[in-house]
């Protein structure tokens, strides 16, 4: 009866609109337009055209309207409509090529070059962001481009509250985010592996996506404080390149090829490709990170409902030895010059060939539901050492190499259906599907030795060149990593389903989804484990009015552990949840967006390292992080765009089987961060197209990611405030900017006190250093 009563009551506030808007977008020469935006203005409606450049607007009050239709590349067009009750009223588009515009990376319908109305299609939601029951930041093409971003690892965590990293990896971004490691998505597929993956270079990215808090319709079985989605260069079905060429401190040189057209005169097939190569030192003696980038994509518009697009990946590094970036001392951190360094000028690099391949088939059943099919297949590959000393007395550092190869095979396959259905008044936006994924992982570190040199290594007066070929350690590779090195294997396998449950006009928005994980653990030291476990998710977003709303939303999320104590239990898997409540508001149409959420995650089961036994853990008990923050980007004034954040985050220790740990700080985690970049453009006049940027980042409470949860360590780092500014101008097709970064010398720490060996080892950031860059687009 109860059931019967809520119905009811729903009814009553239920939209009863009738009326419709849809039709088709096509290009000058009668292609279809995929991915235009469509808005109606002064309303919070919106859509994106699918790959036949359809559209539909359900749901509307009788009235006028303006329908407003935008994408990169395209002139922007306006049309008038008169809707009629019970109407469905037919508007076309033929969208006409605008050249001053392909020199933009705009991929919203709004004039501001930092702010994205919908999430990527990777992420398989149909609803604008503001309409969301959830915490998602975007960085755009454009940001990425402005600041002058060349992987994962530079900057991108500026742009989003509270994501940090307490150390620098060479070769992927470990991203702290809401007390724990955030889950790396690529194209909306699991790619996270312990030590991986490789960072993505930004050449072939289109946007960044970080989905704070758990995510239930794909995400469950993760980490409870979100992921980032890195979304890659698709076609756009329009004629169109770019190149690129920078220089830069530390000998760097960079060179990025961007082709974008069709392959057939009816455009059925079309294609992408990026191309970037690069040669690249640092701050610190003889050591380099070289890479090259290739990644073609091919779209096949099969017929009118159904496309394949299929794209590969591949990236190759040439680096010095992993662990170079480290400074050890046992004096404390920071005593060290900037450019210290524990390499040789004449040690092995690090080599790494990095492949994916993506197939994406989609098919548009009518024109309410979609089904989507994804497989990939990702293969890394490391040939190479790792550098960390074996002890350190007075000032003398003992060196010593390892060896440290790795293959990793991952697959995923994922089929999900998303659908518009109405029960009676009611509308209903369905997401349901399945997800797998096997990820296997050889490592091999087991061969180690120290670095014989005819002098001993004093770190506060180092000595470079005396170390003969015959000092290094000569590894045994006459097996293959598969066959000598240690094996993990995560097996997982989900159905999960999602309703968004729109009511009172489309103002109240209840989102319904659980999903069921079942997954398989496995690791050289404990065997498999095996897990199952149903999460559910509820979710609601109101709209105050067309330009704001609030939402909350309450999630769990699981994840199983693999290993055993050093007595030989297995771990038991963490379990969390998080529970959030959030403000998103628009201002002069869409032009700036400003967002601001509480959340609080608890996690059970939480592992730390036991200090009694060296490389084994104890299950911990429990951690809970509360935070608040606040991000706004877009265009204040003409010319004028921001990207702001701030977050307090307070991760710390509840529980634990002693008591000792009870208020420690999460490791890894900064309880303030803020952040701010600032960018002028002059809109006309004779000065029109300089520019001229200003970033400030700062982070405060920050502790080691590596620290043990023990009071009696200290495992704080020092706060720091460091400013970056840019200059550019752009004339007609061509562009030229120029990056100042950490302006004013900042010293900028990461690490820690190594309790094993009893000495401090600690990264540092490079101090003031430039970026020059010019680019052509033809």
């Amino acid at each position: 009866m109860k059931n019967v009563i809520f119905l009811f009551f729903i009814s009553q506030f239920a939209f009863a609109q009738t009326s419709s808007i849809k039709g088709k977008i096509s290009t000058s020469d009668g292609k279809p337009a995929e991915y235009v935006n469509i808005i109606l203005k002064g309303t919070t409606k919106g859509t994106i055209a699918d790959a036949e450049g359809n559209y539909s607007l359900s749901n509307l009050k009788a009235g006028s309207y303006t329908v407003f239709a935008s994408f990169v590349g395209l002139k922007s067009k306006s049309e008038k409509a008169e809707l009629k009750d019970n109407e469905t009223l037919t508007v076309n588009f033929s969208l006409q090529e605008d050249a001053n515009q392909l020199q933009e990376v705009l991929v919203t319908a709004n004039p501001s070059k930092y702010v994205t109305d919908y999430p990527s299609i990777s992420l398989r939601l149909k609803t604008p962001l503001l309409e969301i029951p959830q915490n998602i930041q975007v960085i755009n093409r454009q940001l990425l481009q402005d600041q002058q971003i060349f992987d994962m690892q530079e900057g991108v965590i500026r742009n989003v509250s509270g994501a940090t990293r307490s150390e620098h990896w060479e070769n992927y971004a470990r991203i702290v985010m809401r007390g724990s490691r955030v889950a790396a998505f690529r194209n909306g597929m699991n790619v996270t592996e312990t030590w991986g993956p490789l960072n993505e270079d930004m050449s072939m990215v289109e946007r960044i996506e970080f989905v704070k808090g758990p995510a239930g319709f794909m995400l469950a079985s993760g980490e409870p404080s979100g992921f980032y989605n890195v979304v890659t260069k698709k076609p756009t079905g329009i004629t169109k390149s770019e190149v690129g060429m920078t220089i830069g401190s530390f000998g760097t040189y960079r060179n990025t090829l961007d082709f974008d057209g069709l392959l057939s005169k009816d455009g059925k097939i079309q294609y992408r490709l990026n191309l970037m190569g690069q040669s690249k030192g640092t701050h610190r003696k003889f050591e380099y990170n070289n890479r090259v980038s290739i990644a073609p994509v091919l779209k096949f518009q099969i017929n009118p409902r159904t496309s394949l697009t299929t794209e590969y990946n591949y990236q190759y590094v040439n680096m010095s030895p992993l662990g170079s970036a480290y400074a050890y001392t046992s004096d404390g951190i920071g005593t060290l010059p900037v450019n210290f360094s524990t390499l040789e000028s004449n040690m092995s690099p690090t080599k790494i060939n990095d492949h994916s391949f993506i197939a994406t088939l989609s098919h548009s059943i009518n024109d309410n539901w979609k089904l989507t099919g994804q497989l990939a297949y990702l293969q890394f590959n490391q040939e190479g050492s790792s550098l960390w000393p074996t002890s350190i007395s007075g000032d003398t550092l003992r060196r010593s190499e390892s060896v440290w190869d790795i293959l990793g095979q991952i697959r995923v396959g994922q089929f999900f259906v998303n659908g518009d259905v109405a029960t009676g008044k009611i509308k209903h936006r369905i997401l349901a599907g399945v997800d797998m994924g096997n990820k296997d992982f050889y490592h091999d570190w087991n061969q180690t030795g120290a670095i014989n040199g005819s002098a001993p290594f004093i770190v506060t007066a180092p000595v470079y060149g005396k170390v003969p070929a015959t000092a290094y350690t000569v590894f045994d590779r006459s097996l293959s990593v598969k066959q000598r090195g240690v094996h993990y294997n995560n097996v997982y396998t989900a159905l999960y389903a999602q309703d968004e449950i729109r009511l009172m006009n489309d103002k109240l928005r209840l989102t319904l989804a659980g999903r069921y994980t079942t997954t398989g653990d496995e690791d050289p030291f404990s065997g498999k484990v095996d897990a199952g476990k149903f999460t559910p998710r509820i979710g609601a977003s109101y709209s105050l009015n067309k330009n704001t709303s609030v939402y909350s939303v309450i999630d769990e999320t699981f994840i199983p552990q693999a290993g055993a104590t050093f007595e030989g239990k297995e771990f038991d898997p963490i379990t969390g949840n998080n529970k959030e409540l959030g403000l998103k508001k628009e201002w002069l149409n869409g032009r700036w967006t400003a967002s601001a959420s509480v959340y609080q995650i608890t996690k059970n089961n939480v592992l730390t390292a036991d200090p009694n036994h060296q490389f084994f853990s104890i299950q911990l008990g429990q951690t809970q992080t509360s935070g608040i923050e606040f991000d706004v980007r877009g265009q204040l004034v003409t010319g004028l765009d921001v990207t702001l954040n701030y977050a307090y985050t307070d991760g710390k220790v509840t529980k634990d089987t002693d008591g000792k740990q009870v208020n420690s700080q999460i490791p890894g985690t900064d309880k303030s961060i803020a952040n701010a970049w600032l960018s002028y453009r002059v809109p006309s006049g004779n000065a029109e197209g300089l520019g001229f940027s200003l970033g400030a980042s700062h982070a405060a409470g920050r502790s080691a990611w590596y620290a043990e949860y023990d009071k009696s360590i200290d495992s704080s780092m020092p706060s720091y405030t460091k400013f970056d500014a840019a200059t550019s101008y752009n004339f007609g097709k061509f562009g030229v900017a120029l990056n100042v970064n950490n302006l004013f010398n900042a010293d900028v720490f990461s690490g820690a006190y190594y309790s094993w060996s009893k000495f401090y080892y600690y990264q540092i950031e490079a101090h003031r250093n430039f970026r020059l860059s010019i680019n052509y687009k033809f």
